[in-house]
């Protein structure tokens, strides 16, 4: 069995710290979100053919192997930092999660019981992806609640402060990757969520 597994790849917050340290009040900490879906096509007689397709035209994962699927996503921070008798306070920590799904999509004309087993390998690969954006939100929010409100003393420039935020939004990143991580470890396992979702497409119920 070729090896194609699905994948997420994320870009770290702390490449977009610069947006925005200091800017005008906003009303209230937010989170935008983008979205994006991409496909690529796919095509066979079987589902073994249709794993083959994914293997030679998924997104990269790494330098040798192709993803059925993938999920990127990268945050843009803009915070409301501002200098007061001294002291420097954070006030909101808005961010934007942009999301880029990628999926195979079926071409040609399958036979009825393999479309089926299709929609339902898909359903799964969906859902998949869609946990590794939601724990990406998850961590935006958590990374929210660490920066907002932040207040730190003697601190006229607000240096201080924008290297905490930093190190906060850092620290929420590198939890957060480490479940991301251990979620795909445990679905991509033998007897796993992912490696039954490919058995049923290429063996069948």
């Amino acid at each position: 069995m070729a090896k194609v597994v699905v994948s997420r790849s994320s870009i770290a917050p702390r490449l977009f710290l610069a947006a925005a340290m200091l800017g005008p009040a906003a009303a209230q900490a937010d989170i935008r979100q983008a979205v994006e879906t991409r496909t690529y096509a796919v095509s066979g007689r079987s589902g073994a053919e249709l794993l083959d397709a994914m293997d030679r035209s998924g997104p990269r994962h790494g330098f040798l192997t192709r993803a059925i699927a993938q999920t990127k996503y990268k945050v843009s921070w803009s915070f409301d930092v501002v200098a007061e008798n001294g002291r420097c306070h954070v006030r909101d920590a808005d961010a934007v999660l942009s999301v880029t799904y990628v999926y195979p999509a079926l071409t040609g004309r399958p036979t009825p019981a393999l479309e089926r087993r299709w929609r339902k390998f898909m359903t799964g690969v969906r859902k998949h992806e869609e946990t590794h954006a939601r724990l990406a939100r998850e961590m935006v929010i958590a990374a929210q609640k660490e920066v907002k409100g932040l207040s730190v003393p003697e601190d006229w420039r607000c240096m201080t402060a924008r290297r905490e935020i930093k190190a906060r939004v850092e620290r929420i990143d590198a939890t957060y990757e480490a479940r991301q991580l251990a979620y795909d470890a445990r679905e991509h396992a033998d007897g796993g969520k992912v490696d039954r979702l490919v058995r049923a497409l290429v063996v069948g119920p």
